[in-house]
């Protein structure tokens, strides 16, 4: 018996008297599945827990803006609810765009089950995300005081760690003040051509979307030359070496609030400084901010004072690594009676640490004397599992390689999403 092969798994016998009976694909029919949303996900699933929890949250902030009620006219708005549920899970899942957000509530159960047959639209999924940072930041504080209130978080003891992301801008953004006058003349000049052209060939929609895009860049390069003077009168800070002074001024045109900074494999990039505070003791996210500078050494006092106004307690312990390291500000803390843990910075002729400054006071020789003793160095250890955790997490879990929204507004609405997340997921038995 011979045999004919059509292809791997596919053989037919020749010689047979009948072919043979298969069953094969036909992709043109319809079908109607009956689906039960509640039936698609384990009782388990972390969907299921971030709804029980936002359920539980005071979502008032929220609402208020809401102009669609009772019998006034208007479109019936999507519920906050359900917008924040689905942005606290993206962030958990590791998706940081709203388009991605919206392929998935079509076709992903968990955000399917979420949704519950609201359709959803990228449009209101990015103006969510971005469009209520008071009210997000309002709800961070009572999640944080919440955990506090039932004594699972403590704020007594905090630590800070830094993360450089990219900004959405390219190296070859930034321009001096001569070519930015050229381009805002450009596109000044491109907007009025916009108005003045016949509509035969552009759709009524084409035309908005082309003169809308024109618009929001010539406000971005008005935003950048705003923004020169301040960053003229930074570099010319006599504290700033001659060779920095010398350099011009650039800003992007496509993210005017991004600065140059440095990042972890040594190049100099686009990008923000994530500033995040935590507490050592339950790993919990206490406070979270946005820098443009690469510099650390400003920073400890701002995030202090964050967690203190958002916890109403005090801070008595601080933990930072040597890029914190500023006397200024550890006399500021000390004085104020925090007690500070950062590593001496080390001598750049030995190596060995600097023990003693001819600029110290003496509330910088305190600091200089704790951290000798092996009690400091036991609790300053106590930083890294604690800090370095938070930042793999929000890293390979969560996707904090590059921002997708532009604006330090906007990208501190993205980290607030995403330390709420963190906290929801990791303390959801105690908030739900």
């Amino acid at each position: 018996m011979e045999a004919v092969g059509l292809g791997e798994g596919s053989r037919v016998e020749v010689g047979a008297t009948e072919p043979p009976r298969l069953r094969r694909p036909d992709r043109q029919q319809l079908r109607m599945d009956p689906v039960c949303l509640e039936e698609c996900l384990p009782a388990n699933h972390p969907a299921r827990t971030v709804w029980r929890v936002v359920e539980k949250l005071d979502l008032t902030a929220f609402y208020e803006p809401l102009k669609a009620r009772g019998s006034e006219p208007g479109r019936a708005s999507t519920d906050p609810r359900l917008l924040v549920a689905l942005w606290l899970y993206a962030a958990i899942d590791g998706v940081g765009r709203g388009r991605e957000l919206d392929e998935l509530c079509r076709r992903h159960d968990a955000y399917r089950w979420l949704c519950g047959g609201v359709t959803m639209n990228y449009h209101t999924l990015n103006d969510f995300r971005v469009g209520y940072g008071p009210a997000l930041d309002e709800l961070f504080t009572k999640v944080l005081t919440a955990l506090i209130e039932r004594d699972v978080v403590k704020v007594d003891r905090i630590s800070q760690d830094s993360k450089r992301v990219r900004a959405s801008a390219g190296t070859s953004s930034f321009h001096r003040k001569e070519t930015l006058q050229k381009r805002l003349d450009e596109v000044r000049r491109y907007v009025e051509e916009l108005k003045r052209q016949a509509g035969e060939e552009l759709t009524a929609g084409q035309r908005a979307a082309r003169e809308r895009a024109a618009r929001e860049q010539q406000e971005r390069v008005e935003q950048a030359l705003a923004l020169l003077p301040e960053l003229e009168r930074m570099r010319n800070n006599p504290r700033n070496n001659k060779k920095d002074r010398a350099k011009p001024v650039r800003v992007s045109t496509t993210e005017p609030e991004a600065r140059k900074v440095k990042m972890p494999d040594g190049g100099v990039r686009p990008g923000y400084s994530v500033q995040v505070g935590s507490d050592p003791s339950s790993g919990a996210i206490v406070g979270v901010d946005v820098a443009t500078s690469s510099a650390d050494s400003n920073q400890s006092e701002p995030m202090r004072k964050q967690v203190e106004n958002r916890s109403g307690q005090r801070v008595g312990e601080h933990l930072m690594d040597e890029g914190y390291v500023d006397v200024e500000s550890i006399e500021r803390a000390e004085q104020a009676g925090v007690k500070v843990y950062a590593p001496l910075p080390t001598s750049r002729k030995t190596g060995a640490p600097v023990t003693a400054s001819r600029w110290d006071t003496p509330w910088t020789r305190r600091w200089r004397e704790r951290m000798q003793t092996a009690e400091a160095q036991e609790i300053y250890r106590r930083r890294f599992p604690c800090s370095e955790r938070v930042n793999a997490e929000l890293t390979d879990r969560m996707g904090l390689y590059r921002m997708a929204v532009r604006g330090v507004g906007k990208v501190r609405c993205v980290m607030l999403w995403m330390a709420l997340a963190f906290n929801i997921i990791h303390f959801a038995q105690h908030l739900a």
